[in-house]
């Protein structure tokens, strides 16, 4: 089966976000896909009232962005989301930033940690959060082929 992806946030590219090469600036790829886990956060019942309520939040504890095009001023983005995996404490997620014409504009596949507040350690996610989890738009069998690269020059 392939992957399934659900648009999970939207925004365009800010003034501010454009650099000297006159798109998107490398940083910027990593600020709109942090504010994709943070809809992700309100999606799954972490939003401010869900984490004081179960005093739970998420860790990036990895990222492995890919730039695949330019992104320019004022260009409408959207972010997909994919589950690749999940267990007690973790998430395993694909997002996929493309244009208003489909064309993918760059991924950032992460690894997202719970973590219970008050100790400042991983924990179980809680149930109705663990339900929402499982309710997320999975990758099924065949896995985007964006996900589990790694860095490399190729050689031969």
């Amino acid at each position: 089966m392939a992957a399934q992806a659900e648009t999970l946030y939207q925004t365009r590219v800010a003034d501010a976000w454009v650099d000297y090469n006159g798109h998107m600036n490398d940083a910027e790829y990593a600020r709109v896909f942090s504010l994709a886990v943070e809809a992700l956060m309100d999606r799954i019942g972490l939003d401010a009232a869900g984490r004081r309520e179960h005093g739970y939040t998420l860790y990036t504890l990895e990222t492995h962005l890919c730039y695949c095009r330019e992104a320019h001023r004022g260009e409408p983005l959207r972010v997909a989301l994919s589950l690749l995996d999940s267990d007690a404490k973790r998430l395993h997620v694909l997002f996929t930033l493309n244009n208003v014409d489909g064309d993918v504009l760059a991924t950032s596949e992460q690894m997202l940690m719970g973590i219970e507040v008050a100790s400042g350690r991983p924990a179980p996610l809680p149930e109705p959060v663990a339900s929402a989890v499982a309710a997320l738009p999975a990758a099924g069998d065949e896995w985007p082929s964006a996900a589990g690269r790694r860095i490399g020059i190729r050689r031969g």
